[in-house]
């Protein structure tokens, strides 16, 4: 399975919000849990025991590659 397969989007799923593929696990919950420095091992033992380290790693990977395709407009100071 490759990073891009571990994320799902499906429209009767959370809106279609990003998701670890095969479960109701939003990749913005898993990415706060990272955000607090929280170590893989620990968010899968206490928060998400069906995740794998590499769903963890695509949740991150595909948050970066959101940011990279984005155009980011920055209004100018008066």
């Amino acid at each position: 399975m490759t990073m891009k397969d571990r994320i799902a989007i499906d429209p009767r799923i959370h809106f279609g919000k990003p998701c670890v593929a095969g479960t109701r696990i939003r990749v913005h919950n898993v990415l706060e849990l990272v955000r607090e420095d929280i170590p893989f091992a620990e968010i899968i033992r206490d928060y998400y025991p069906d995740l794998e380290q590499d769903d963890i790693r695509a949740c991150v990977q595909f948050a970066m590659d959101v940011v990279a395709v984005e155009d980011l407009h920055v209004a100018a100071l008066p």
